[in-house]
């Protein structure tokens, strides 16, 4: 193969071109301080190498183990993106990573390229017939390639090894820069975890259990008693009472509240992504499994998982769960190699999971694994006037959302929280006071600086009425037939329950303890889809 060299020029022409690349280079430079999203800044990377030396395509592609993915292209076709680039595959690109420098290659070239007829600049399936890479080295390491393609031969007859060289590392500064970004952030996550859990055993947390009713004294003692252990701990409790954040102060008050806290939604992924979530995967052990993965019990080893709607799992993915759970061994999917790990396993469930056992939805052997120690988490209409108090912390915090000097609650506000029963609880709360707090504010003719939310302002009476229909059907409500009266009595049931649960229809799915499938489906035959 006959390798093209790249001209060298004078010294004027050196000099113009140097004026010309600190022009189109200080936007870039710029672009080092500011926020942007790693997309944002390969673009304009890509940008301004096109602007420099002049091409029909361009793109910056990263190296993954044998494979070469492209993170951002111009002037190719959209599905070029998509693609993945095995590096044995293609003899250009296995040339180029070879390479310190920059690698040309003839118009004559026999070797295939990977972008023909992939370039836009023309209609049709035209071949590249010039064509330029650069390797990207960060930190001794090969990390990827820049590439510029043309489909005139001579266009890159005149490109300048200074300015190419120049451009080059400050494209590495670039990919640097997100590199880093990308490794601060999941640094100042783990940061995040150990100090929420730091704050939460020092009663410093961003979101307290608040209260001072009996059962939730009570549940405040359990959990002191359970933290100090190594215990399984099943939390149970209807949707929104806060199982999480009971979840968190286990956490913090125990000997692990050092290391990480992982949370997994088990209702949140199919099986297949669950089981990947878990238990992490090595690169090819399935389509898009581009690398090695830890799962979550890896990276909660020596602290705490908490697997929130544990009972959303399949029979399959319970069997599975069941060794590491015993014996602490797991198997990332596509290895034969064992994993020893040191978690302790926090669940929370809204479903009875005795009542699930008998039902063949639940391996009894699971159950009786996850519920060493079973912790029920009160509803809030058992908690009395634990809800004046949690208001109040709901309320401070939409005042200084909202810019208020005060934001309170009249008599009768109070008195109508108190007589709701709470089917949300404490999330149905939360969601209450922050509507309530707006449609105030937007009532007023003028600003205010102290707001006061009134029963009306809450609405709650409305709610309660619309329940008492679905609860307690009159006989003297006439219908024209059984299924007509059945069908307005499933919509009204399926409406409400998607007002308790904000529209979120995940949520609404586990409260009324249907498949997501076949909420779907009602909701479509109901005509609410």
């Amino acid at each position: 193969m006959v390798r093209k060299t790249l001209v060298k020029k004078t010294p004027k022409e050196v000099n113009m071109t140097s004026r010309f690349l600190l022009d189109a280079l200080v936007p870039l430079m710029q672009d080092l301080s500011r926020d942007l999203s790693d997309a944002e800044r390969y673009r304009r990377l890509l940008q301004t190498m096109r602007t420099l030396f002049p091409a029909d395509a361009a793109a910056l592609l990263r190296l993954e183990g044998d494979t070469l993915v492209p993170l951002a292209t111009e002037g190719l076709s959209m599905d070029t993106l998509g693609r993945r680039f095995r590096v044995a595959e293609h003899p250009r690109f296995v040339q180029l990573l070879a390479n310190t420098g920059p690698t040309r290659f003839a118009s004559d070239s026999d070797l295939p390229d990977p972008y023909d007829g992939l370039v836009q600049a023309v209609s049709g399936h035209l071949e590249v017939h010039d064509c330029l890479g650069c390797p990207l080295v960060i930190n001794g390491r090969p990390w990827g390639l820049l590439t510029l393609d043309a489909l005139d031969p001579a266009r890159f007859d005149s490109i300048d090894m200074s300015s190419l060289s120049a451009f080059l590392s400050l494209a590495a500064a670039t990919v640097s820069v997100v590199e880093r970004i990308d490794t601060l952030a999941r640094t100042s996550e783990e940061e995040r975890r150990r100090a929420d859990a730091y704050r939460q055993a020092h009663g410093q947390s961003r979101r307290t259990m608040i209260g001072n009713s009996k059962s939730h004294k009570r549940m405040i003692q359990e959990i002191g008693i359970v933290a100090g252990s190594d215990l399984t701990v099943l939390i149970t409790g209807e949707t929104g009472v806060g199982k999480e954040l009971v979840a968190n102060a286990i956490h913090a008050a125990s000997p692990r509240a050092n290391k990480p806290l992982i949370s997994l939604n088990c209702a949140a992924l199919p099986d297949t992504l669950v089981e990947s979530e878990l238990f992490g995967h090595v690169r090819g052990a399935f389509s898009g499994a581009s690398s090695d993965r830890r799962g979550k019990f890896e990276l909660a080893d020596g602290g705490t998982l908490f697997l929130d709607e544990v009972g959303e799992l399949s029979l399959s993915m319970q069997a599975k769960l069941l060794r590491v759970l015993q014996n602490g061994q797991l198997q990332r999917i596509g290895s034969d190699r064992d994993h020893t790990v040191d978690v302790r396993v926090i669940a929370a469930t809204n479903r009875d999971l005795a009542e699930e056992v008998r039902a063949g939805r639940l391996r009894a052997d699971f159950y009786h694994r996850l519920s060493v120690y079973p912790l029920r988490v009160p509803p809030l209409r058992e908690r009395g006037r634990d809800v004046l108090m949690l208001a109040g912390s709901f309320l401070e915090e939409n005042r200084s959302r909202l810019g208020l000097s005060g934001l309170r609650l009249s008599s009768d506000a109070q008195a109508a929280l108190l007589d709701y029963a709470w089917p949300g609880n404490v999330r149905e709360l939360e969601h209450l006071i922050g509507r309530s707090a707006l449609k105030a504010l937007a009532s007023q003719a003028e600003p205010l600086r102290i707001l006061s939310l009134t029963a009306a302002h809450l609405g709650l009476d409305d709610v309660q009425q619309e329940s008492a229909k679905v609860d307690a059907p009159t006989l003297q409500t006439p219908v024209k037939d059984f299924r007509t009266a059945v069908t307005s009595f499933e919509r009204t049931v399926l409406q409400n329950a998607l007002v308790r649960n904000n529209q979120n229809w995940a949520s609404t799915a586990r409260e009324l303890q249907l498949d997501r499938a076949n909420l779907n489906r009602l909701a479509k035959r109901l005509g609410l889809k």
